[in-house]
């Protein structure tokens, strides 16, 4: 992994091939062909912390209108935390629309200009539960489907790809809200903000959001949460403080 950065490859690009060829290994040892996964030896290089940019739910709205038929898309990443290539490899069958639940079972990640679909960051499949606005949104695409197909689709039909999808849609559409430098990873933070605004514990958000640990939730959202506490102290110094 080192030779990957002195050959100046980004940490975060080394991370995501690293990532991508322990999916693989994984699949290798599941199939019987090798012992073991050698790639869980291998250390990534740290990645920098990468700032956050939270929305507001009317400019969060705005955005998802102006993505046009991306929009069902858009307002699904920031409501339901899911990451990009989560939502991007989430098929039909996945999705239960009556009990508002979403299985996540894969992830899509771009590599070379190439699609791998492997199992989610964590390796861990995990169920989340949206609004059911959200799950009314995304209804005409799940409907008269096989279960095998992908909810989102790029304009042509097949998976939706990042780079094109932030170059010909997301970034036109958040320069046009006025929130240039906007990033699709920034409805992930988005979603994280709703649900802590809303009066998720840190273990929910962890959860809706897959993170290995709620600690990793903290660290990742501590601001947001020290903004609830105060909110806390408020409610108890108002119900419970001396007249």
């Amino acid at each position: 992994m080192a030779s990957m950065t002195e050959a100046g490859l980004a940490p975060s690009t080394v991370y995501t091939y690293r990532r991508v060829l322990a999916q693989i290994l994984n699949q290798a040892v599941d199939d019987g062909l090798i012992v073991s996964n050698p790639a869980k030896k291998a250390k990534a290089p740290s990645v920098r912390p990468r700032r956050q940019l939270f929305l507001t739910a009317d400019e969060f709205r705005e955005l998802a209108d102006e993505c046009g038929d991306f929009a069902p898309l858009v307002w699904f990443l920031g409501w339901s935390g899911l990451r990009f290539g989560e939502a991007t490899a989430l098929r039909v069958g996945q999705v239960d629309p009556s009990r508002r639940r979403v299985r996540v079972e894969e992830a899509a990640t771009e590599v070379g200009g190439r699609l791998v679909f492997g199992a989610p960051k964590t390796h861990e499949a995990r169920t989340v539960i949206v609004p059911r606005f959200v799950m009314d949104a995304i209804q005409p695409l799940l409907e008269n489907r096989d279960s095998d197909a992908l909810v989102f689709t790029a304009t042509r039909g097949g998976p939706v790809r990042l780079n094109n999808f932030r170059r010909r849609v997301f970034t036109p559409a958040a320069e046009r809200i006025g929130k240039p430098g906007l990033v699709p990873h920034d409805l992930r933070d988005t979603a994280a903000s709703l649900a802590i605004s809303s009066g998720a514990s840190i273990k929910a958000v962890q959860r809706m959001l897959g993170h290995a640990s709620a600690k990793m939730t903290l660290d990742v959202y501590g601001s947001l949460f020290e903004e609830d506490l105060e909110t806390l102290a408020d409610r108890i110094e108002e119900r419970y403080g001396e007249s």
